[in-house]
């Protein structure tokens, strides 16, 4: 492809020599899994972001399995949270045997609704027998914070806690604070096309509560008590490699400036494609920033969607659609009884949504080319 949908090789060009030193110096001492570079980088994350204590783990997923594990979730237990988003929030939720509970999001943002949130809480306290409301996934869709401000009261008011799911979001701020430093605890992952992405796998929690770090900590390694071979409670082999770390080190360093080159291309494509017919560009909302780990338009309907994407293609640039089948009307969730209507604002967006490339190094030129292709 002409224009790459993400530009891996470019970013590599500015930080080859760091990381090759730090997987270089994880060789000469060994400790491929939780070497020396995972403190480190704890330290330097938890600092940027604002926040007392952060937990390397093996990957987003393991980040929101082990948060979900602090707060004991399990069978019965309702944890409410978006069907518009990847499959692992839910799944985390459902491997540990309790409820996804879905609410549909805003039309604006994509993020959940904290009106329907205040609603599907109520049903559940005043109308389960058989689930208890027990806390909530906030998810960070496309870079952008949810409306922690209208979320965060609700926790609180209901008992119930809030894990932030960071994933795409890690470096956006809400009403100015780190967004890794709000709710209970934060999630993020280190997969490659993340705005902060390794060379494979990986992720981090965030915690200010002393007690839930030492808690995580235990359950990244089999639950481990004083040392690994003293077993206290249940965990999973959540560990980050040493070499992962030392890549996520060297391309920390360009971090902020990314953020501000991912901000810069966002602009352009604003100012490029307002105004083209049926097309509605990204809104970020007021007090929030956002680290446009995509760059998601709406479409007019599904075949204006189809007829756009069909003009990228034929110019050789590369279009995705995040995410085409919500979580609710997924296969795996067939057991929670939903149909199509059910959630129809999160719908309605999933047949119109399609991403454009995206990333630090996306050429004003390329941008040019994608806003006249869909110009037409």
């Amino acid at each position: 492809m002409s224009i790459p949908f993400i530009d891996l090789k470019a970013q590599y060009a500015r930080v080859d020599d760091a990381v090759k030193k730090g997987i270089d110096g994880v060789l000469e001492h060994g400790a491929y899994v939780m070497g020396p570079e995972i403190k480190d980088l704890e330290s330097r994350l938890s600092s940027f972001c604002a926040v007392r204590h952060a937990v390397g783990c093996a990957s987003g997923t393991d980040a929101l399995i082990m948060a979900l594990m602090a707060f004991e979730v399990g069978p019965g237990d309702a944890v409410f949270t978006t069907p518009f988003t990847f499959m692992a929030t839910a799944e985390a939720i459902a491997l540990l045997g309790a409820t996804p509970v879905f609410v549909d999001v805003d039309p604006v943002t994509f993020n959940i609704d904290p009106d329907d949130l205040k609603r599907k809480i109520a049903d559940v306290k005043d109308n389960s027998d058989d689930l208890t409301a027990k806390g909530i996934i906030g998810v960070d869709l496309f870079g952008q914070p949810a409306d922690y401000a209208r979320i965060e009261p609700l926790a609180q008011n209901n008992g119930l806690f809030l894990i932030v799911d960071a994933a795409q979001s890690f470096g956006a701020t809400h009403q100015g604070k780190p967004v890794c430093s709000l709710g209970d605890i934060a999630c993020t992952s280190f997969f490659p096309a993340k705005p902060l992405g390794c060379y494979g796998d990986g992720g981090m929690v965030f915690a200010h509560n002393d007690e839930l770090h030492k808690l995580l900590v235990s359950i990244r390694v089999h639950g481990m008590g004083e040392d690994k071979y003293e077993n206290v409670r249940l965990g999973i082999n959540g560990r980050l490699d040493s070499i992962q770390a030392a890549i996520l080190l060297a391309k920390f360093k360009i971090f902020p400036d990314e953020i501000e080159k991912r901000q810069a291309a966002a602009e352009r494509y604003h100012k490029l494609l307002a105004g083209i017919d049926g097309l509605t560009t990204p809104t970020v909302a007021e007090g929030n920033t956002s680290v446009w780990a995509q760059y998601s338009l709406l479409a007019r309907d599904t075949e204006h969607r189809t007829e756009l994407m069909g003009k990228l293609k034929a110019a050789d640039i590369p279009a995705v659609i995040y995410y085409p089948n919500p979580l609710h009307l997924q296969k795996a969730f067939a057991n929670l009884g939903h149909t199509a209507g059910d959630l129809p604002v999160c719908e309605g967006i999933a047949g119109r949504i399609f991403s454009l490339p995206m990333h630090p190094y996306l050429a004003a030129s390329d941008q040019k080319t994608i806003a006249s292709v869909l110009k037409g």
